[in-house]
């Protein structure tokens, strides 16, 4: 059986293209399970995974939850929010503490960028960053990929526009880097006070016409504005960022070809794209939450069968 190159999932910029068609290929295989009467295998009964979540997550929390019960692992959750974290712990000792239970992987996501491979360098379980800070986040991107491959019948030579907050997004890097990987051609498009000054250095297109990059693309990755993370004001109001960035039916519907709208989730409907486009039938959003737990399934499986 082939395996991963890297011991962790600490971002799509580690893995290399046979490693993305390995995890694609075993999410195939765990969709086909998952749509079963049982939706259960035994594959990793004697592994204990730890999720430690430092940032709020509903979604991705949940999926990687379902993931690993599915695959019949032992699941420990730790929220940072209500624990010893706030009484000054530090990452190490948090880890090592939850370590000490004899846990084999840790799922964490983090607000600092890089808390993945700090933790990687000093615990002896398998890690996978389920997003760090600003950084990345490998199987939201993976999972984006798994979804154009299954609509489009594969991702090369497919033109991929991202939209919206760049800047603060670990979805956006990480899936710049997947779809580059795989030969798709990506542009990004948002207010310039939204998109990195280094981003061409990426092999990235920029273009700040919305309807020019629909015209341009296959599919349209929106993305939202994440208030949480936006310390100024990077455009004047959320209407006139939706008048100029965001998606509605008659945009749609006025563009040359029919093109495919994902969303990383949680959705501002209404903002980035409206209610009409989100339950289209050009939206495979829902396709993207359900493939999430098949992708997640094929990562910890992987990394699991390299657990010594």
């Amino acid at each position: 059986m082939s395996e991963l190159s890297v011991q962790h999932l600490l971002g799509i910029k580690y893995l290399n293209e046979k490693d993305i068609q390995l995890i694609f290929e075993t999410a195939d295989h765990f969709k086909e399970v998952i749509n079963r009467s049982i939706k259960k295998v035994p594959s990793l009964r004697d592994i204990t995974i730890a999720n430690i979540f430092f940032e709020n997550s509903t979604r991705t929390k949940l999926s990687f939850e379902l993931a690993e019960k599915r695959l019949s692992a032992d699941v420990i959750n730790f929220s940072a929010g209500q624990s010893s974290v706030k009484k000054g712990e530090t990452l190490i000792d948090t880890v090592n503490n939850i370590l000490s239970m004899k846990v084999d992987m840790v799922v964490m996501r983090h607000p600092n960028p890089g808390a993945g491979i700090f933790l990687s360098k000093h615990v002896s379980a398998a890690i996978v960053n389920a997003g760090d800070g600003a950084h990345e986040h490998p199987t939201q991107a993976l999972l984006d990929s798994f979804s154009i491959r299954e609509k489009l019948g594969d991702v090369a030579g497919k033109n991929v526009v991202i939209v919206g907050d760049i800047l603060h997004s670990r979805v956006a890097l990480s899936n710049i880097f997947a779809l580059k990987l795989q030969g798709a051609n990506v542009k990004v498009c948002g207010p310039k006070t939204l998109l990195p000054k280094y981003i061409e250095s990426l092999g990235v297109g920029v273009e700040t016409d919305l309807r020019k990059a629909l015209n341009w693309c296959d599919v349209a990755n929106m993305l939202r504005i994440q208030n949480e993370r936006l310390d100024i004001s990077y455009f004047p109001t959320t209407r006139e960022y939706t008048q100029q960035f965001g998606v509605n039916k008659a945009l749609l519907d006025s563009l040359d070809k029919e093109i495919v709208i994902m969303h990383p989730g949680p959705i501002n409907r209404g903002v980035e794209i409206t209610s009409d486009v989100a339950d289209s039938k050009q939206s495979i959003i829902l396709n993207q939450v359900e493939n999430g737990v098949a992708i997640r399934m094929a990562v910890i499986y992987l990394l699991a069968s390299k657990i010594k």
